[in-house]
C-alpha cells in the first residue's frame, strides 16, 4: 500500500509552483522520480485519476519503486495568482527547471529524472530534454497526445485557446472512459492562460528546432483515438526522424483510449508500458 498523493511546493525563481508528490511505501528511496506534465486546461491531478481503482499514475509508480511527482505547470494552481496570463513555452522551460532543482535539494531522486507528459506538458517536456545538461541526470521522456503536426488547430482563430466543445469533442468517445470521469474531472479542468494558447500556432516550427537536440530516449504514444494530431504512418515517420540526436526513439498507438489516455479505461495499461520505458532506461543497456 501507498499514502495518498502530498501536495508539496517547488520554488522555482521567485514563483511558487504547486505540485502532488507519491513516494514508495516504508521510506524506501525511490529508483528514479517520474516528473508529470499535464496538457492546457488540465491540473496536475489529470494523473491522479480517481473514477475507477487503479488509474492513478501516482499511486501506480509509487506502488513499483518511483517517486510521482506531477506539477502544476507554471499558470496553472498556485502560480495561476501570479501569472494570471500565462507564460510562454521558453519561460515555463526556465521556471520549471529551477523548480525541479529545488525539488532535488529537498528530496531523494534516485536514479534521476525520467518526463512524463501529456499533451501540451509534451512541449514542455521536449523544451525541457533540448535544453537539458549532465547536471539534470534526466534519463528520457515518455510524450502521449502531442505531436508535431495539427489536425485541427484548436480555437477558431490563431491564438485562440480550445472551446469547451472542441475540448469534449477530442477526448473521443465517450465510452473510452469510466462513468463518472467527467464529474470527477471537474477539479482537474481548468481554462488555458492566454499567453498559452497564443503559442500554439508556433508549435510545428518550434518543434522543428527542439527535436534534433533531444539526447536521451524518448517514447511517442498516440491514442487510437486521437484527434488533436495526425499521426498516420508517414507523420509519425517523420515525427520519429527529427529526434536525430537521440538514443532510441520508440513510437507506441494505445489501443481503445482516446486524447487523454491516464483519465480512459486505458490508464493502467499506458502507465506500465510508460514505467517499464523507464525500467529499460535505467538498466545499462537503455
Amino acid at each position: 500500500m501507498t499514502a495518498d498523493p502530498r501536495p508539496v511546493v517547488l520554488e522555482a525563481a521567485g514563483i511558487r509552483l504547486s505540485a502532488l508528490l507519491s513516494e514508495p511505501a516504508g521510506d524506501r528511496p525511490p529508483l528514479a522520480t517520474v516528473v508529470a506534465l499535464h496538457g492546457g486546461g488540465m491540473t496536475a491531478s489529470y494523473f491522479d485519476a480517481r473514477a475507477r481503482p487503479g488509474l492513478s499514475l501516482l499511486e501506480l509508480g509509487a506502488t513499483l519503486g518511483f517517486a510521482v511527482l506531477a506539477v502544476d505547470r507554471p499558470g496553472y494552481g498556485r502560480s495561476a495568482a501570479r501569472l494570471p496570463e500565462g507564460v510562454s513555452l521558453s519561460r515555463q522551460t526556465r521556471l520549471l527547471r529551477a523548480g525541479l532543482a529545488d525539488f532535488a535539494e529537498r528530496h531523494p531522486t534516485g536514479a534521476g529524472t525520467f518526463l512524463l507528459a501529456h499533451s501540451y506538458g509534451g512541449k514542455l517536456a521536449l523544451s525541457l530534454a533540448a535544453a537539458a545538461g549532465t547536471g539534470d541526470r534526466l534519463l528520457g521522456l515518455d510524450v502521449s497526445g502531442c505531436g508535431h503536426r495539427y489536425a485541427a488547430l484548436p480555437g477558431a482563430t490563431p491564438g485562440a485557446g480550445p472551446s469547451r466543445r472542441d475540448t469534449l469533442r477530442h477526448w473521443g468517445p465517450l465510452r473510452l472512459y469510466p462513468p463518472g470521469t467527467f464529474r470527477a474531472g471537474r477539479g482537474m479542468t481548468t481554462p488555458m492562460p492566454g499567453r498559452e494558447a497564443a503559442g500554439l500556432p508556433r508549435w510545428p516550427r518550434l518543434f522543428a528546432r527542439l527535436a534534433p537536440r533531444v539526447r536521451v530516449p524518448v517514447r511517442l504514444t498516440f491514442a487510437e483515438h486521437e484527434r488533436w494530431w495526425r499521426h498516420g504512418e508517414p507523420d509519425l515517420a517523420d515525427l520519429a526522424g527529427r529526434f536525430t540526436a537521440s538514443p532510441r526513439v520508440q513510437v507506441d498507438r494505445q489501443p481503445g483510449a482516446g486524447h487523454n489516455i491516464s483519465l480512459g479505461w486505458a490508464a493502467r495499461a499506458y502507465h506500465l508500458r510508460a514505467l517499464a520505458f523507464l525500467t529499460e532506461c535505467l538498466t545499462p543497456a537503455g
